[in-house]
């Protein structure tokens, strides 16, 4: 029974040994570790991918550039082409009042339409900024084959709702600079900007009142017919045009 009870001490003794050693060691693998990994101060940290193995940042302002868009003669003269980095297309053109000329004389409106990298993406992003307008209304947006009546072919691209002071603001991600209709029933080319393309180019803006009421009331007639620029029931409930970009050649 002695020697039995000896054998299990000297058996704990070992297992206290050998679980000591086994910390030292991890102790020294971690401590070898922290010591290559750690920055002397002033150091730049070495990053995969970067240059040299250190963080470079651009030291220089990027090249811009204004990218031709169509030409004189194809684009009206309300556009213009804003500097922007390769391979973006900016362009601005503004918004005129129609029907509420006589009431709000200084509505304006800018739209911005913003064309990333064309083979990455077919959607442009189309920035509407309007001022002066009335206060507290729902306008919808179109774009349009024809700037005025009679307008021709539409398509329904969003709402826009002022503020108490007439400003607003929206953003809309569609496709822009190539928006057109078809109808198969009669198929055609048209030209755009960059030649002769599929259906009838959709190349103008324009806002409408949401609904007849709305524009009814702010313009004080309660004779303006109402016009199908909204979706919805009834069909024909929204009113008249209010703002257009006014232009006999395109603007997008």
């Amino acid at each position: 029974m002695r020697i039995h009870s000896l054998s299990r001490s000297a058996a704990r003794r070992l297992r206290a040994s050998s679980l000591l050693s086994l910390l030292l060691l991890l102790a020294l693998c971690l401590s070898a570790c922290s010591t290559s990994s750690a920055q002397t101060p002033g150091q730049t940290p070495s990053v995969p991918g970067s240059t040299g193995g250190k963080l470079t940042f651009p030291t220089t302002p990027p090249q811009l550039r204004a990218p031709d868009f169509g030409s004189p003669g194809q684009i009206a003269p309300t556009v213009k082409v804003l500097p922007s980095v390769a391979p973006t297309l900016i362009l601005q053109f503004p918004l005129v009042p129609v029907s509420i000329k006589n009431t709000f004389p200084n509505a304006s409106a800018l739209v911005t339409v913003v064309q990333g990298n064309p083979d990455l993406s077919v959607f442009d992003t189309v920035i509407v900024d309007v001022q002066h307008m009335p206060p507290n209304i729902k306008f919808t947006i179109f774009f349009t084959e024809i700037a005025t009546k009679p307008f021709g072919h539409a398509e329904y691209v969003g709402d826009l709702f002022t503020r108490g002071d007439g400003s607003g603001e929206s953003i809309f991600h569609l496709i822009t600079l190539v928006a057109f209709a078809a109808d198969n029933r009669h198929p055609g080319t048209s030209n755009d900007q960059s030649g002769e393309a599929s259906g009838t180019q959709l190349e103008h803006m324009g806002m409408w009142f949401d609904t007849i009421g709305a524009a009814r009331q702010v313009l004080g007639d309660n004779t303006i017919p109402s016009t199908p620029f909204d979706g919805g029931h009834p069909p024909l409930h929204s009113g008249p045009q209010a703002m257009t970009d006014g232009q006999s050649l395109p603007v997008i």
